[in-house]
Formats: structure tokens, sequence, C-alpha cells
């Protein structure tokens, strides 16, 4: 017996000789919770993975790849789910309420997924930095978290190649949309790196925050760029 990670209900699982050795990683949730996790299908943005209907680049990235400055720094972001309630419940807890635990609800779909959305097998995964104040209240930064997840499965190594500037203001989600593209980057690198790339963040809104984080790793030298969200 355990408890859903989400709600906390108990969750009863049989037990066979396979739950018994191998114990069912998609148990840590309760069936009313997982009948509540949507996926991202096939029908999606091919640059940035949103879902959507017939069309193959949405409009945020047309408006990316006519900006000389950032045409073709990203060459594509993929993420597992649409940012419904129910996921924004669950972020919400884990970031802002500090229930790390969490994390163990994205890693069946982490292990199982992601070697298989990108071309290379050789890149340095590259998490999103916090602001020093901010790793401070949080305890933990959720993208390093997603990070060590994806390392721990494909073997590739996590560098904290970039972080944040002192005077930077992080909170994002007050701003509009377009506050959000026009803002200065906020990154400055911290190692340099020559190899291909995987930035990696819980969720992907405009794009704003990768691609500043990519522009940055493009110039040092980094051939390409992936990204990966655990939310679009």
């Amino acid at each position: 017996m355990m408890n859903c990670l989400k709600c906390q209900d108990w969750i009863s699982q049989p037990v066979t000789w396979s739950t018994l050795f191998l114990p069912n990683e998609q148990t840590r949730l309760c069936d009313s919770c997982q009948s509540q996790v949507d996926r991202i299908n096939d029908a999606i943005c091919e640059r940035c993975g949103r879902q959507m209907p017939m069309q193959t680049l949405c409009d945020d990235c047309k408006k990316w790849q006519s900006d000389q400055k950032y045409r073709d720094v990203l060459q594509y972001n993929r993420s597992l789910f649409p940012y419904t309630p129910f996921m924004q419940e669950i972020i919400s807890q884990w970031k802002y309420r500090g229930d790390y635990q969490l994390k163990e609800i994205f890693t069946p779909y982490i292990k199982k997924e992601v070697r298989n959305l990108y071309p290379m097998k050789s890149f340095t995964i590259v998490p999103i930095p916090l602001t020093k104040d901010r790793l401070q209240d949080r305890a933990f930064n959720q993208a390093t978290a997603i990070a060590e997840i994806i390392a721990h499965h494909n073997k590739n190594p996590v560098k904290d190649a970039l972080s944040r500037k002192a005077n930077y203001s992080e909170k994002q989600s007050k701003k509009s949309r377009q506050q959000r593209i026009t803002t200065e980057n906020p990154f400055f690198l911290t190692k340099t790196l020559e190899t291909n790339v995987l930035l990696v963040d819980d969720i992907y809104t405009t794009g704003m925050t990768i691609h500043h984080a990519a522009r940055l790793l493009k110039d040092a030298g980094c051939s390409h760029i992936y990204s990966f969200t655990l939310v679009r």
C-alpha cells in the first residue's frame, strides 16, 4: 500500500510476481488522479511541441523564425503534458509549496520517452537556473530535478552552465506575453561548452526563457541545442 502523491489517497495494488519484484512505476497516482493526466499527442508544432491540429508551425514559432537574433538557435522543444488545470495544480504544489517528492509522478514518463525525442546520443544536460533568492525560497530547482532524472536514465552529464543575473526579476508569471518576449536576457554563462546541449525546464510558455539560454549557448560554440520541458 502507498499514498497517491497528489491527493494522498491510498493506492491499492494487487500483489503479483511482477509487482513483488518489479513494482509498477505508474502507481504513484491513484486511479482518479491518473485519469486526469493528459498527454500531448502526435499533432504538434514541429518546433515548440505545442499540441495543435493541422499546422506545422504555431504562430509563436513563426515569430521566432522571423527574428534574425533567435532564428534557428533552438532545434526544437518537446514536452510531455499540456498545461491543464490538473497539471497546473501539480506544478504549483511541486514548485511553490516545496513538495519535492512529486517529481516521482513524472519519472516513469521521462524514463520511457525522453530517449526517443531527440536524434543525438551524446549531449550535455543544462537545467535552466533559478536566482539565488528563488532557490533559497524553494530549497530546490525543479529544472535540476528533471535534468537529474534524464541523466540517471541516459548517462549524459548535467552541468550548471548558466546562471541568472542578480538584478533580474524572475516572476515571469506576472508578466504579459509581450513583456516576456521583449525582456532582456537574464542569463550569463558560467561554463564553456562545445557540445550538443539539452536545455531543461519545467514549463514552456512563450519560449522566451529557452531562446535566451539557447542564444548564449549557441554563441559560445554549442552546435545543436534542443530543449525539454514537462509542460507546454
